[in-house]
């Protein structure tokens, strides 16, 4: 064998070696260049989604610190609904007490003008406190009193009840009642 010979095999394996070695360097960087930007996306993507898992916690907070909020301000409105009403009936019971003290006081004027049983017999009757003829009718407005038609017609109220049946101090407004005999 001649060196020709023994070197020409060697050399081709030696050629073949570092052929192969350079396309596996080539494909070591490449691959080394993959995993690199494989490594950087996937920390990429682990830092969005811490982002996105404490933005999430953050919403979860604020919602329940507005849950609690609007849970507050319904008892709060519940509240003041409940205070509102009362002093609608207040005001309600309140309205009524002087509607009625006015009425007392109303009837007690009346009846401080009446004259008194034994006087009765000196009144003299006017023609409309008779009830033969006609009788005159009167339209109840709103705000007036058995006391007010009985100063405004002359008669006493308990003939205005008498004449009408009627049993208290109550009337109705558009009423037509009598207020005398013409």
């Amino acid at each position: 064998m001649t060196t020709d010979q023994f070197l020409r095999p060697v050399s081709l394996c030696l050629s073949v070696l570092l052929l192969s070695g350079c396309v596996m360097t080539e494909k070591y960087k490449a691959e080394k260049a993959r995993s690199l930007n494989f490594q950087r996306l996937l920390a990429q993507e682990e830092k969005r989604t811490g982002e996105l898992d404490s933005e999430l916690k953050r919403v979860k907070r604020d919602t329940t610190d507005l849950l609690s909020r609007t849970r507050d301000l319904e008892v709060e409105l519940q509240a003041v609904r409940a205070q509102l009403a009362t002093l609608q009936e207040e005001a309600a019971m309140q309205e009524a007490e002087r509607q009625r003290e006015q009425a007392r006081m109303e009837l007690g004027e009346a009846e401080k003008l009446l004259p008194e049983p034994d006087d009765l017999g000196q009144i003299e009757p006017e023609p409309l406190l008779t009830e033969a003829g006609r009788p005159r009718y009167h339209v109840v407005a709103r705000g007036e009193t058995l006391y007010r038609l009985s100063k405004l017609y002359g008669v006493r109220i308990d003939q205005i009840r008498a004449w009408n049946n009627l049993s208290g101090n109550v009337i109705v407004v558009g009423r037509e009642l009598i207020v005398g005999y013409e």
